[in-house]
């Protein structure tokens, strides 16, 4: 069996808004998953109360003593003082690392002499960006998830010529993020104001999809947020993944099937690699085009749609 670098495992934060009690399920199963990274946190839509600071710091707490590295992550859009105060009680809280989604993120974590995790968000596309991060003290980093395998190759030999040695994360499984607006996509599509959606953006755990004319999803409407309508997949990816220096593979929740898709990556990352023509890990479209340099919603492994 070909022997790769060990890549570690991540679950991002849940993009979408579930129950206190599907959190708590969730993380409960996660718990036990070969994954050694956890981020937890509200990184969409403040509007999203259920979960308090307080809930993901017992969650967190939970996870730790399960051996895992806890992350707290922050909101990615900005908008308000309010959120500005939640975001200064997150950086505070004194216990867990923190992913900056957003510059004000930084320059707290920065200011208070704290070490951080950058998203994907902060878009880092060369190694000056990067140089003065992590003299502010970033530790690992998130590339962008449009960003190709052939230009990320390039940037991490950058890297390692400047003497960056911040850790890299590629996001390697999930609906991707790709935009955020001030305005609620959900709560048009149900005719109420963003200030009073009435929470419906809790009746879609997976999103909202958003098909063609030839009923394609194209999208995966998420609040203020735009997803892929596919599910990247780069879990044949992953021996290319660690010979070019990428030290995490982030996969993103989602509310079934997910015990699944981490011990599929599981397996990859130890070499055991399925077939050629494997099953879809769940029931959703794949794609991984923008890894390859083409367009994302792209499947260069032909994988069918269920």
């Amino acid at each position: 069996m070909y022997a790769i670098p060990t890549l570690q495992l991540s679950l991002g934060p849940v993009l979408f808004y579930w129950t206190r009690e599907r959190y708590a399920d969730f993380y409960r199963e996660a718990a036990d998953w070969p994954v050694e990274i956890v981020h937890l946190g509200e990184t969409v839509c403040s509007r999203r109360r259920d979960m308090k600071l307080d809930d993901w710091m017992g969650i967190g707490r939970e996870l730790a003593q399960s051996g895992k590295q806890v992350v707290l992550a922050s909101q990615t859009l900005i908008e308000s003082e309010a959120d500005l105060r939640d975001l200064r009680k997150l950086c505070d809280n004194g216990e867990f690392m923190v992913e900056a989604n957003d510059q004000s993120a930084v320059q707290r974590l920065s200011a208070a002499g704290l070490p951080f995790v950058a998203g994907a968000a902060l878009n880092l596309y060369n190694p000056a960006s990067l140089a003065v991060l992590a003299r502010a003290g970033m530790q690992r980093w998130q590339a962008p998830v449009e960003m190709s395998k052939d230009d990320l190759a390039r940037l991490l030999a950058d890297c390692r010529d400047q003497g960056l040695d911040a850790l890299c994360e590629v996001f390697a499984y999930g609906h991707l993020p790709l935009a955020w607006s001030s305005r609620c996509f959900t709560a048009r599509r149900y005719q109420k104001p963003k200030d009073r959606c009435r929470f419906v953006c809790q009746k879609h755990p997976e999103g909202l999809a958003l098909r063609s004319q030839e009923s394609r999803q194209v999208f995966t409407l998420n609040g203020i947020q735009t997803l892929s309508g596919a599910c990247q997949d780069l879990r044949h990816e992953i021996p290319g993944m660690a010979e070019m220096g990428v030290g995490i593979a982030r996969l993103s929740p989602r509310p079934v099937g997910m015990a699944e898709v981490v011990t599929a990556f599981d397996a990859a990352r130890r070499g055991a690699l399925p077939a050629p023509d494997p099953l879809a890990l769940v029931e959703a479209e794949l794609c991984d085009g923008y890894w390859h340099g083409r367009p994302g919603m792209d499947n260069t492994r032909g994988m069918p749609a269920s």
